[in-house]
């Protein structure tokens, strides 16, 4: 039940179809009695910073879950920003502080990472790929990077976002080896598409399937169904996967804590979303 003392924390993005996250908060939130509600809100992109401006001035926001394809631009709209939220050179959360200023994070690649390790693959030592170098992208590779990973291939439609990208890592992880402009999949350890294709119909696959080798690692963003295109041609190929669904699964604790809502495992907001269901 939403009341006049709900604290209200946006959802942020464009197009909203495909959002989880509020099946997966408001569950939990109501399993443990927290007034609080996450709220999808659509704003397209020639929309954002004017939206935001006024958002933030709710006196009910606690703050705001950020998705694609607003990342990036968040992080010249911020008050202050973390350093995680620095190499990545992308928010996906927002805290509205008592003062009125926003404080930014960046909690994706966390979450993808944290997926992985419950899976049993462990970055450390690893060659990786991944395909496309924006928001979820760029916060993934920090998280890969931070992780251990040796290698690293970045690449994107816009050739300077992935360059950019490699110039930050280096700056933070100066022994990884970096390179960009490939995304042929074969050889790698994982491979990671962290580009929107797959969220609309008819999109094309984010690189060559044929390319890949069974065993490799293939993880996806997209949520806006389990099992994508490119995960089924993946698991056609032998290929153990990671959905987007179980990266926004693992980050959600991290949220909540930044939200100051209090501590949560993956198996219990999953218990919370699932309740009631057939």
């Amino acid at each position: 039940m939403i009341t006049g003392k709900t604290t209200l924390i946006a959802h942020i993005g464009y197009p909203t179809d495909h959002f989880k996250a509020p099946m997966i908060y408001n569950p939990w939130f109501e399993s443990k009695g927290i007034d609080a509600v996450v709220m999808p809100m659509g704003v397209k992109p020639e929309d954002y910073v004017a939206a935001l401006a006024s958002i933030r001035k709710f006196t009910n926001l606690k703050g705001a879950l950020i998705t694609m394809p607003h990342k990036v631009t968040t992080m010249s709209l911020v008050d202050e920003a973390s350093p995680t939220a620095h190499v990545a050179g992308a928010c996906n959360a927002l805290l509205v502080r008592p003062d009125g200023s926003l404080m930014g994070d960046q909690f994706d690649g966390l979450g993808f990472v944290l997926g992985l390790k419950r899976k049993g693959f462990v970055p450390a030592g690893k060659r990786a790929l991944v395909v496309g170098s924006g928001g979820v992208g760029s916060a993934i590779a920090a998280s890969l990077a931070d992780a251990g990973v040796t290698e690293l291939t970045l690449f994107d439609a816009r050739p300077e976002g992935a360059e950019g990208l490699a110039q930050r890592l280096q700056k933070y992880f100066p022994q990884l080896q970096v390179s960009t402009g490939s995304n042929d999949p074969h050889g790698y350890d994982l491979v990671v598409n962290a580009t929107p294709m797959g969220a609309q119909d008819g999109d094309p696959l984010p690189f060559d399937v044929s390319r890949l080798i069974p065993g490799t690692y293939v993880g996806e963003v997209v949520m806006k169904q389990t099992i994508t295109p490119l995960l089924a041609e993946a698991q056609a190929r032998q290929c153990p996967i990671q959905t987007g669904a179980e990266m926004l699964i693992e980050m959600i604790p991290a949220y909540l804590a930044f939200f100051g809502f209090g501590k949560a495992t993956p198996e219990e907001l999953m218990a919370a979303s699932n309740k009631g269901k057939p």
